[in-house]
């Protein structure tokens, strides 16, 4: 006898439905991304994530922990944005281990370049298609499967949810 708990037709077909359209979708913005700003998503989200943090810097491990990325590879990531003068990597100044990352004026510019046509992207791919009851279900069912998947919040940060 097996334990297996199969999916019955109709979650096979949700699952399938779900697994084409993050695809998709993902496949769609990076190439955008790509040939609109040059810029892979990872790259596009580090930069982001750094310009929506307090003096645009964060800790090497929370950013690599919020961008659900390992070390080795956000490492590899900000030493291209280093390469590019996007991005600044110093010593923590409380930990000697510690490194910061932080968003040069550089770095600024290009997110605001590459933003436009980002957010216009996700607009007419996701926003554009969906009802506000679905965009809503959207985050519900998202919020709920984050919070199921992480250990530990991600994005966005428990100090930007709505309280209710």
């Amino acid at each position: 006898m097996s334990d297996t708990r199969w999916l019955n037709a109709e979650e096979q077909q949700t699952w399938r439905s779900f697994l084409t359209a993050t695809r998709l979708f993902f496949d769609r913005i990076d190439r955008q991304l790509q040939n609109g700003a040059g810029l892979p998503h990872a790259y596009y989200e580090i930069l982001t994530r750094l310009s929506e943090a307090p003096d645009r810097t964060l800790r090497m491990s929370q950013l690599a922990t919020t961008s659900l990325s390992s070390r080795s590879r956000l490492s590899h990531a900000v030493a291209r944005l280093e390469e590019s003068g996007w991005v600044r990597r110093r010593p923590c100044p409380t930990d000697k281990r510690g490194q910061l990352a932080e968003l040069t004026a550089e770095g600024f510019a290009r997110l605001e370049a590459a933003a436009p046509g980002h957010v216009e992207e996700v607009r007419s791919s996701l926003f554009d298609v969906l009802t506000p009851e679905q965009q809503r279900s959207l985050r519900e069912i998202s919020d709920a499967l984050a919070a199921h998947l992480s250990d530990s919040p991600v994005w966005p940060a428990v100090a930007d949810r709505d309280p209710g």
